[in-house]
């Protein structure tokens, strides 16, 4: 697979300034596509960017994943992470790297060029576990990650399943779903006054958390003064930091 004929093949691929052997291109007005090859030619990493285009940040990311070939090669994790990623004022502390199967980026147009492509994109370390499996990574990238956006919060691994008696909602079956922070921070409030009720959740260093209401706000079967606060939840789930943090209750 020649992948710097393929870009080029593409029509409107330009060189980016200060990377060697990488090139950008827009597709539709909306999106810039960014990709860098590695020195043997045998692999590629692409940042695309929706709405807003920082130039300096796409050249960090795809430099920092090609010099750890990140997600490079076909026995790759459907998500592959780097810690020590930093560049300006945004708060990423990491790179990630979709596998081929999940981002799809040139499945269709172009599969052969799909199968030699890392979907690289600044990242949180409280966003991955690093045993997803291929149909959780699609789920993360696709619905939840937003890669595309570089000024995104941070969307942590979140798995979570709940029952509230007042307000008959509640999750299906016994093990946690994926879910988001706003619904975890939801599901908490409607538990005062909801006996019986409880939510439980866990993060990406797989720390779980059990919390009642029966009269007294009870974590883990420890009782407490007041109800979990915003900033308890951002400390368990890592949000707060942009990494991975523990609470202490």
């Amino acid at each position: 697979m020649n992948i710097e004929q393929a870009v080029a093949e593409i029509g409107n691929a330009a060189e980016v300034p200060g990377l060697p052997s990488a090139w950008r291109w827009s597709p539709m007005s909306r999106f810039m596509f960014s990709l860098a090859v590695d020195a043997d030619g045998g692999w590629a990493y692409q940042m695309n960017s929706l709405d807003v285009h920082d130039e300096g940040l796409a050249r960090a990311v795809l430099a920092f994943a090609r010099q750890r070939s990140l997600g490079r090669g076909p026995g790759a994790a459907p998500l592959t992470t780097a810690t020590g990623f930093s560049y300006g004022t945004y708060r990423f502390d990491s790179v990630a790297a979709a596998s081929p199967p999940v981002h799809g980026y040139h499945q269709g147009r172009n599969d052969a060029l799909n199968e030699v492509v890392s979907a690289v994109f600044p990242a949180y370390q409280c966003e991955f576990r690093g045993d997803e499996t291929l149909e959780e990574a699609v789920l993360r990238f696709k619905r939840m990650l937003r890669p595309t956006i570089v000024s995104r919060p941070p969307a942590p691994y979140l798995r979570m399943r709940y029952e509230n008696t007042r307000t008959k909602g509640g999750s299906v079956g016994t093990s946690r779903g994926f879910s988001t922070q706003d619904v975890l921070l939801r599901e908490l409030g409607l538990l005062e006054g909801a006996p019986g009720s409880f939510v439980e959740f866990e993060n990406s260093l797989g720390d779980v958390w059990n919390v009642e209401w029966n009269g007294s706000w009870l974590v883990n079967a420890t009782a407490q003064d007041a109800p979990p606060s915003e900033s308890w939840v951002a400390s368990a789930l890592g949000t707060s930091v942009g990494r991975c943090g523990v609470p202490r209750g």
